[in-house]
């Protein structure tokens, strides 16, 4: 199970983290990532963390501004998200991976967490 929070609306140029509490499962043995989905579109991946905490891999509209991690203490996954734009706007996704290492290809996802962001 995935459980996010952290969403919200935020002015342009802002900051938000989004969070991710994984429950039932080996979380050390899945590479994390982040998905977003903006409406009539499929999702698309924005970020990764592979088991092992690198390699992390971003989207290119992305690179510079978020940042992947994740707390194997805690089970917990986190996209730190600074300098929004408008077009970071969408519903996000926390997911688990098919393996260790980032593949793109989603296993379970969470809820979704709506990030909106004006201008």
């Amino acid at each position: 199970q995935l459980v996010q929070s952290g969403g919200g609306l935020v002015q342009s140029g802002e900051s938000l983290r989004l969070s991710c509490t994984a429950s039932g499962f080996t979380f050390d043995d899945y590479a994390m990532a982040w998905f977003r989905q903006v409406p009539g579109k499929e999702p698309k991946g924005v970020a990764c963390v592979s088991q092992f905490e690198s390699p992390v891999y971003y989207m290119d509209s992305v690179k510079g501004r978020f940042a992947i991690s994740r707390d194997k203490s805690k089970n917990m996954v986190y996209l730190q998200m600074n300098n929004l734009k408008p077009e970071d706007t969408a519903l996000y996704y926390c997911t688990t991976e098919v393996a260790g290492y980032c593949s793109g290809v989603a296993l379970d996802w969470g809820q979704g967490i709506q990030v909106t962001v004006s201008t």
